[in-house]
């Protein structure tokens, strides 16, 4: 059955709009600070509905609209991120991404249509409002250290007042989660080089095979949580990816193993770390092999400000009724939603965009995830109504 917002609300969403959006931004794709075409698209639609728009950065995009009603004097952001990822598509929709080896398997052609939608429904409604809307289009969400530190450079949060995150997640459709206090998880990790010497593939006797090394290191990473960490503690190491050799008959020099870490203390993740550091220099050092370390800092937790949260509470449960909208659990995902929230008060919202029951059994980042389209009429929603609740006239000053 589809899932519509409450048929109360004093505006209309255009779903069919919001859904033509995404289709087209998801059969278009583009990396992590390169969505060139995708950040002028969005442009160029705001520009449309009348709305300022400028470029902190080369592919990011803010759009100012003010109110023309009643209703505090403050400005409210909402953020979506554009890029897509490295991943190839295997949905089979007839929109899938028309860019080999690139795909928007984490939701941010949803999270864009959406704000879209949002900023439609709002410029078309500006005496509903006073203040002022600040639509914040973010690139290169996915690559560590993030297009949100960038914008917080250039200036893209000044001024404001609060800004709220929606994405989309594994869970029921027509459901939202937010909860006051720490949202997301610490996201840290690298690059751990492995340098041996290579040979002829018949001839291993004369060399220090790096791959083999490599292998003993990923084994052995998986074994810091469970022996090096207390077990009340949240910890996740996640070698993604190894890189070695070109042929099956070579031996290569090197190995490169790509780390991901996520933990909710600092102090976490100084000791994963370490640990690894630890455990990998002693692998290497039994095998004749050396090692190089690059590591990438840190995002940090996503901390909701508690009257934000407390609010986004209240407007998801006007939009999708008492029963679908609850405070969730801590995210092992990371966000670097989070240098905006640490720079003005801040709220990162959990959106349903389907689950196993509904037919939608893959998680973000899997080259399957895919949403209920019904979710994107409920994401808007929330965005105008927030808008509404916080920047109306029965709003607080």
């Amino acid at each position: 059955m589809e899932v519509r917002p409450n048929d109360q609300l004093s505006f209309t969403v255009p779903n069919e709009q919001i859904i033509e959006w995404r289709r087209q931004m998801h059969a278009h794709p583009e990396l992590s600070f390169k969505e060139v075409n995708t950040s002028q698209w969005v442009e160029d639609l705001l520009q449309g509905m009348g709305i300022e728009t400028s470029r902190p950065t080369p592919t990011s995009v803010l759009g100012v609209l003010k109110g023309t009603g009643q209703g505090p004097a403050k400005n409210i952001g909402l953020r979506a991120d554009m890029d897509a990822l490295p991943v190839q598509e295997e949905t089979g929709e007839e929109f899938s991404s028309t860019v080999d080896g690139v795909m928007h398997a984490c939701g941010h052609d949803t999270h864009t249509a959406m704000q879209l939608g949002a900023a439609k429904v709002l410029s078309e409604n500006t005496d509903l409002f006073g203040g002022t809307v600040t639509f914040v289009f973010q690139h290169a969400e996915e690559l560590n250290p993030g297009g949100a530190q960038e914008m917080v450079r250039a200036g893209a949060m000044e001024g404001l007042d609060g800004i709220f995150a929606l994405h989309v997640m594994n869970a029921p459709v027509g459901t939202v989660q937010v909860r006051p206090g720490p949202a997301t998880s610490l996201a840290g990790g690298g690059w751990i080089t492995i340098k041996g010497q290579g040979s002829h593939g018949s001839m291993p006797q004369n060399s220090i095979d790096p791959v083999l090394v490599a292998a003993q290191v990923v084994v052995g990473l998986n074994t810091i949580v469970s022996r090096s960490v207390d077990p009340s503690h949240f910890m996740v190491i996640n070698p993604g990816m190894i890189q070695a050799g070109q042929a099956p008959n070579v031996i290569p020099d090197s190995a490169t193993i790509g780390v991901s870490v996520r933990t909710r203390t600092a102090e976490d993740t100084g000791l994963a770390f370490r640990r690894i550091e630890e455990l990998t220099n002693g692998i290497c050092a039994a095998y004749g092999a050396t090692v190089e370390y690059e590591w990438v800092d840190a995002y940090d937790i996503v901390y909701n400000d508690a009257a934000l949260a407390a609010q986004a509470l209240e407007s998801a449960k006007k939009v999708a009724g008492d029963d679908n909208a609850w405070e969730g659990e801590i995210s092992s995902g990371s966000e670097d939603f989070s240098a905006f929230a640490n720079e003005v008060p801040g709220c990162f919202i959990i959106l349903g965009g389907g689950d196993a029951e509904q037919g939608f059994p893959f998680q973000n980042h899997h080259p399957k995830f895919n949403v209920r389209e019904d979710c994107l009429a409920i994401g808007t929603a929330l965005e105008v109504q927030l808008i509404l609740d916080l920047l109306g006239p029965d709003a607080a000053e």
